[in-house]
């Protein structure tokens, strides 16, 4: 039997102490124009609680970023919380799996209990309010200032990396197209998800050009909202309201920040992250029944799906043009719409191991997924990609 263990010679293995997932929660998404953002973590993180059958004062590490002066000390303030272990990496969208790897670390080596990861963001109400616009040149002092005066914005390096994989190996934007068309079909079942009206291809193809090859339906859409998790040692199960998801494996890596520096357009850290995380957990590809994956632009879920072993490198188009994608296809990815559909506040990467620990309880209700045999999935994977492809962090979680 799989569990979820750590490997102190390794990163997170199958020797040592037994580290799961007790409690998942998001808070209001979509449009909530009347909470701060402290407010949303706040929200997060009671629900992730209650879901566990916990309380607050078991909470002896916390893990936070994004928010605040001295992230995460003024967030665990505003939640009354006094943690013993602290943990603000800040990676971009891969942040939040990168950060359970290391509370998972953590809790096997002794130092904490039970880590609440936690996030919120009103990224939509505040560009509704004119409280702030959207940070597209990333900086202009640095490596990065170097850039700047080109114009190269996030979307821009994104379009840079989609259009190489297109030139190497005959991506066709139908294909990239499907990415956006699968989501949507996903997020249709999911009577939370923001966007649930379906889309085709040509819509997507027709759609106002943002960044090309990207029209607006090849990128997440804006949202507010926040989610949580709750990870805890072995010990404190049996105090625990619901069955675990047990944390398996983690992996993470980061590539580089300036685009002169990537190696490789068409090769994300993911193929990093996804063996490091596989071979921890001692699992294959072939053995995943969900994937959740960070999907801002639809080039982004076709090349992790290549660099986590789902598919050859360069066959990632005719692999997402088939429909596996689908919660009927051969491999449901982004179950819950993902954040071409559901949700994207700024930060998605803890919205997806909340989705896949949800699904592994048969807790995802109109979007719950089954294997063929109809039983609930067993092993899920979770990979978040941070800046322009600069970082990732896999996360493979299983029921048993």
């Amino acid at each position: 039997m799989l569990t979820g263990t750590i490997d102190r010679n390794g990163g997170s293995g199958t020797a040592g102490r037994k580290v799961a997932v007790a409690g998942v929660a998001l808070s209001d998404c979509g449009r909530v124009d009347d909470a701060t953002p402290y407010a949303l973590h706040a929200q997060a993180a009671r629900r992730a609680l209650a879901d566990a059958g916990l309380t607050p004062d078991v909470v002896d590490g916390f893990a936070s970023a994004g928010l605040g002066t001295l992230a995460p000390v003024e967030v665990a303030e505003y939640l009354g919380l006094r943690p013993r272990w602290v943990d603000s990496t800040s990676v971009g969208g891969s942040t939040w799996e990168v950060m359970a790897a290391h509370a998972a670390d953590a809790i096997a080596a002794g130092h904490a209990r039970a880590v609440l990861l936690v996030y919120g963001s009103t990224a939509r109400a505040d560009i509704k309010a004119k409280r702030r616009t959207s940070n597209l040149s990333f900086g202009a002092r640095g490596p990065l200032q170097f850039e700047v005066p080109y114009g190269h914005s996030l979307i821009a390096k994104y379009a840079m990396a989609a259009r190489r994989h297109m030139h190497e190996y005959g991506t066709t934007l139908d294909q990239l197209a499907q990415v956006a068309v699968q989501a949507r079909q996903n997020a249709s079942r999911n009577p939370d998800a923001m966007f649930r009206d379906p889309i085709t291809v040509d819509d997507v193809l027709s759609g106002p050009m943002i960044a090309d090859p990207f029209t607006k339906l090849h990128c997440c859409i804006r949202s507010d909202g926040g989610a949580a998790i709750l990870l805890v040692a072995d010990d404190l199960l049996p105090d625990c309201a619901k069955r675990p998801a047990w944390i398996l494996g983690t992996g993470e890596h980061v590539s580089h920040t300036t685009m002169s520096e990537w190696d490789d357009f068409t090769v994300s850290p993911a193929a990093v992250s996804g063996r490091l995380a596989f071979e921890r957990a001692g699992v294959t590809p072939d053995d995943i029944d969900i994937a959740e994956i960070y999907d801002a632009f639809t080039y982004m879920t076709l090349v992790t799906l290549e660099d986590l072993g789902f598919c050859a490198k360069g066959e990632g188009g005719a692999f997402v043009e088939k429909g596996r994608l689908r919660h009927d296809g051969e491999l449901p990815t982004n179950t819950d719409g993902g954040g071409l559909s559901a949700q994207h506040p700024g930060m998605r990467g803890l919205f997806l191991m909340v989705e896949a620990v949800r699904q592994l309880r048969g807790e995802a209700g109109p979007h719950q997924i089954h294997r063929p045999d109809g039983s609930l999935p067993e092993l899920a994977v979770a990979s978040g990609t941070g800046g322009w492809f600069c970082s990732s962090g896999t996360v493979i979680l299983g029921r048993d």
